[in-house]
């Protein structure tokens, strides 16, 4: 139980300093009149405040903090990469909070996600290598590696922001994906991957209480940006780095349900002609909403789909079986068949 500590230590600070900071973030909100309008693509009926991310920052990197302040010494040896991922996360946070208190431009914001993303690379977070099915490694040029790691990281940030529709729908799935790559850490005997991980599921989780339905503060681009671009960068250091032809799997199936729904709305636009960015009411929650679920049941179920997917993920570390990467691909091709389906353009009459 000892050398568990830091691991209860780090998800206990994470989980009350976010607690206790959400209404300082709310009050805030209020105060400079950064609230989230009732719209027609909005579900919510009253103002809410956003910016909510910042309790969740504030949780993260005080938690870490603490746990320097009670162990000294024990990140005085961190490698780069982990240094990379916190500066930035860092970065990512400032333009998510830039953008909630001044409207950055699309482009701007692009711009700072890639500019975050660098950093993390430049620092040694990167996708260098992928399995041989085979056997072997296929070892990527740096460039391919530098281009291949900003895409992913970029890509991992904007999922978790898109899907931040329903109240407490980001913050949930980011826990479970967080708490997904914790076990994995511990499985691979990964200390350093574990305490970041749940220091991110601690702060998600205070964050949480005051975010699920009925919300009463939402996280803003300052949270949905910075827990994307943490669970991405998380997804490719550490335990994740392992050589074997499962590892290919592994972050897609623990960020599975952001991945999917995002590619398929961007095929689904696509087929429909409709601009890639957007927005429109065809992403998952919006599909269950309008089976008759209530807000609560739909983020139930998801949360649901995310936990299974990520049980597998689990399971394909301890076992590796071809059978289960079999049926999670059909589960896959289905989900896209139905997205896909209720969405492509029908032939009028008159052409026939």
């Amino acid at each position: 139980m000892r050398e568990n500590w830091p691991y209860v230590v780090t998800f206990l600070m994470a989980w009350l300093s976010a607690d206790l900071f959400v209404p300082l973030v709310r009050s805030f909100a209020y105060k400079v009149g950064k609230v989230d309008k009732p719209g027609t693509r909005k579900i919510h009926t009253a103002p809410i405040p956003r910016m909510g991310g910042i309790a969740i920052a504030v949780g993260f990197f005080l938690s870490l903090l603490g746990i320097e302040y009670l162990h000294p010494g024990y990140f005085s040896l961190l490698p780069s990469e982990w240094k990379g991922m916190m500066l930035g996360g860092a970065l990512i946070f400032v333009v998510g909070l830039i953008d909630d208190l001044y409207d950055l431009p699309a482009k701007v914001k692009l711009l700072g996600q890639i500019a975050a993303a660098s950093v993390a690379f430049w620092f040694g977070v990167k996708l260098s290598f992928i399995s041989n099915p085979m056997g072997g490694l296929f070892l990527f040029p740096e460039w391919l590696s530098f281009v291949l790691t900003v895409f992913w990281l970029v890509g991992i940030t904007n999922t978790i922001n898109l899907i931040d529709g329903l109240d407490g729908l980001a913050g949930g799935v980011s826990t479970i994906a967080g708490i997904t790559l914790f076990m994995l850490a511990l499985e691979r005997n990964q200390g350093l991957s574990a305490l970041v991980a749940i220091a991110l599921v601690g702060s998600t989780m205070g964050f949480l209480r005051y975010n699920f339905n009925p919300a009463k503060i939402f996280m803003g681009d300052c949270g949905s940006l910075f827990l994307g671009f943490m669970l991405g960068s998380l997804s490719l250091t550490g335990a994740m780095k392992v050589a074997a032809t499962v590892a290919v799997f592994l972050p897609i199936l623990i960020l599975g349900i952001p991945i999917f729904d995002t590619t398929f709305a961007i095929v689904r636009r696509l087929l429909t002609r409709k601009p890639i960015f957007q927005a429109d009411k065809g992403h998952l929650h919006h599909r269950l909403l309008n089976f008759g679920l209530s807000q609560r049941r739909a983020v139930l179920l998801i949360y649901g789909f995310s936990t299974f997917l990520g049980g597998i993920a689990l399971y394909l570390v301890k076992y590796s079986q071809a059978k289960v990467l079999i049926m999670v691909s059909l589960m896959l091709m289905l989900w896209g068949v139905v997205d896909l389906r209720s969405f492509w353009p029908k032939r009028s009459s008159e052409s026939r």
